[in-house]
């Protein structure tokens, strides 16, 4: 069977591409068709492949402001032309990957992380703290994209959805069904920690990007309110704005690690008292890779990770405010964990079950 992938854009390796390099294992042959591509950015295994860009890629500067064309994005895609042999197309997608026409009598199966939250219903979050003039461009392109994104189904023949959250946020939006197969966490990059776990530390921890669905502002307030006594660690990044916007929220028990390398995350997942996870997420896979490190959730009770927690793996709140998040930490000590049941949680969203339930679908 010629294997085609496909995915919106090749800037970094985060959970999407992680989906990615596992689809570039089970289909060894396949070439990657991708709106851009910033070259060493991914994996060695993504990177080996043949990539295929479409014209946004030869535009000066694009890789660090490529998310500013998104208005010219479903045009990249619908001229993107898929000029290998394509029996089966797979596409991890968020944005418009999905839309390259596919060729003729060929099987289109597009794994969606989400449907573009930004242009349904989340778009005040994502643009509501904008200037007036970017506001008005995107409220300008919002109903184009919509139709544009509702029109592109037509090149799809299965739809897999990365959580039973996003297989209905795919039915509200698209109203067509989805079937569901979970993403995986890594578990080899925790076999070690597993095996020798370190002392816990005295600080809470989140690792997340500063995206406004994940809701950092949130803990830094509520952490900002309980005090010295209650230190919070963030690793991640996001924007100049929104990470000096963060920045200046921030109390002194609040300590910005930036970007750090995947055995530092393993590493401080593995000393935290809990993971703060406070944001509404699609699937979520830094909660399952707490539980991998021996380490338990302090979640939003809502949306993705509702397919991977419950009670025994984590303790959840159910108002997304200061007031309930800080309830939760200072309650949070009265329950506990035993270490082998939130490793064993884990275990269940292996990369053998994910490759297991993908062929399922081929």
């Amino acid at each position: 069977m010629n294997v085609v992938l496909m995915h919106d854009w090749l800037t970094g390796f985060r959970g999407g591409e992680r989906v990615l390099e596992a689809l570039c294992e089970i289909f060894p042959d396949a070439p990657i068709y991708t709106l851009l591509h910033k070259k060493g950015s991914t994996s060695s295994i993504i990177e080996s492949r043949e990539i295929n860009t479409s014209f946004l890629d030869r535009i000066p500067n694009i890789h660090e402001n490529y998310r500013n064309f998104l208005p010219l994005m479903p045009l990249a895609a619908q001229n993107l032309k898929i000029h290998h042999k394509a029996d089966l197309i797979i596409s991890s997608s968020h944005c418009v990957i999905k839309g390259v026409p596919k060729p003729e009598g060929s099987k289109h199966i597009c794994y969606i992380h989400s449907p573009m939250r930004y242009i349904y219903d989340q778009f005040d979050s994502y643009f509501g703290h904008k200037s007036f003039a970017i506001r008005a461009a995107a409220n300008a392109a919002r109903p184009y994209l919509q139709y544009w994104d509702r029109y592109s189904n037509q090149n799809v023949d299965l739809f897999l959805a990365n959580s039973r959250f996003v297989a209905k946020r795919i039915k509200t939006f698209y109203n067509t069904n989805a079937e569901v197969v979970h993403p995986f966490v890594d578990l080899k990059d925790f076999r070690e920690i597993q095996m020798s776990p370190p002392e816990k530390a005295g600080y809470f921890l989140m690792v997340t990007a500063f995206a406004p669905n994940k809701r950092v502002d949130l803990a830094i307030k509520a952490f900002n309110r309980l005090g010295s006594n209650f230190n919070l660690k963030i690793i991640g990044s996001g924007s100049f704005e929104e990470t000096d916007y963060l920045r200046s929220l921030a109390s002194k028990n609040i300590v910005f690690s930036g970007n750090v390398s995947r055995a530092e995350i393993v590493n401080e997942l593995a000393k935290a008292k809990a993971l703060i996870f406070p944001g509404t997420e699609d699937f979520g896979i830094t909660p399952l890779e707490s539980l991998a490190s021996g380490t338990p959730v302090i979640a939003y009770k809502d949306a993705g990770v509702l397919d991977t927690l419950d009670d025994s793996t984590a303790h959840f709140f159910t108002d997304q405010n200061e007031d309930g998040l800080i309830e939760a930490i200072l309650s949070f000590s009265k329950q506990n964990f035993e270490r082998t049941k939130l490793i064993a949680r884990a275990e269940e969203f292996s990369r053998e079950n994910f490759t297991k339930n993908i062929l399922s679908y081929c």
